[in-house]
């Protein structure tokens, strides 16, 4: 589903018919999920902020959860359980380069 070229997926908050996802906080939940998945592991406190390799944000007003391919490298149960989730969820799901330009 996901290239190897691709250094970050972007999870977008729409369906691939383009209906928004509900419930409207998923990408807190899934960002949540993954807190404990950083570089180092988890460190006391570290369910209080999300991961660098699993970020909640938006896009055009899109909720996403941007997932750092540092996180398949580290932890490949967890990067399959994001990846799972958009598909699962019927998701779209957009790969970039780390730097935010898509990847064709």
């Amino acid at each position: 589903m996901v290239s190897n070229a691709a250094k970050e997926v972007f999870i977008l908050g729409l369906t691939r018919t383009g209906k928004a996802f509900r419930p409207s906080d998923w990408a807190e939940r899934l960002a949540g999920v993954m807190s404990p998945f950083r570089p180092g592991g988890p460190q006391p406190g570290s369910h209080l902020g999300y991961s660098p390799w699993c970020v909640p944000s938006s896009i055009d007003n899109v909720k996403c959860v941007i997932v750092n391919r540092d996180l398949r490298d580290a932890e490949p149960m967890a990067w399959d359980f994001c990846i799972n989730f958009a598909r699962d969820n019927n998701l779209q799901v957009r790969e970039t380069d780390g730097q935010g330009r898509p990847i064709a």
